[in-house]
């Protein structure tokens, strides 16, 4: 076991993108919204246990149920791409409770712990040492909290337009995420325009 503040530091940073809870907080909005309030806590623990559950078994756990990383990805495509059309559309497809538990999904996941922040996990264990991913990730985690705590700051400063406005783009960024997630696990070649 081998400690390193370098290798806390990059690893907390590309959780830090990949995860992209400061991307998310239009998402946030709109769920809380929809289910009157977020248990912070339970998310992030939630997030935190999936996450470190990859961390410490990682591939053999989706190998219990004979998935493979592609395959999940491609699963949680879908489920991103649903809640992209739901802030687009202005449809819900999700039921949304009153006391917060229906927050666990889709923020915990796949918003926060996804596909692309499993495999990014799965991806940094096999270059850093798994004490300092654990220590980047519990890191991320303190973050995460905080933003969830302080949603209602971001409601106040954009007001009920400015929500609009940012869900929807918010929408179809997120649904580019989608196809890109369901492209790159599915090997299809998108021809682009020269």
């Amino acid at each position: 076991m081998h400690f390193s503040l370098i290798e806390i530091l990059a690893a907390f940073m590309v959780l830090f993108a990949i995860i992209d809870i400061p991307g998310s907080i239009p998402i946030i909005i709109d769920i809380k919204a929809k289910s009157g309030n977020i248990n912070s806590s339970r998310v992030t623990l939630v997030s935190f246990l999936i996450l470190l559950a990859f961390l410490l078994i990682g591939s053999p756990l989706l190998g219990i149920f004979g998935i493979d990383v592609s395959s999940f990805a491609i699963a949680g495509s879908f489920i991103i791409f649903l809640i992209a059309m739901e802030m687009i559309l202005g449809i819900e497809l999700f039921h949304h409770d009153s006391h917060g538990e229906g927050s666990i999904f889709p923020i915990a996941f796949p918003l926060i712990a996804g596909a692309g922040s499993i495999t990014t996990i799965l991806s940094l264990k096999a270059e850093y040492q798994t004490i300092n991913i654990f220590i980047a990730l519990v890191l991320n985690m303190f973050v995460i909290y905080f933003v969830l705590r302080l949603t209602y700051i971001f409601e106040k400063m954009l007001g009920i337009g400015g929500l609009q406005i940012l869900k929807k783009v918010f929408g179809v960024i997120l649904l580019s995420i989608a196809i890109k997630l369901f492209v790159t696990n599915t090997g299809i070649v998108l021809h682009h325009a020269k």
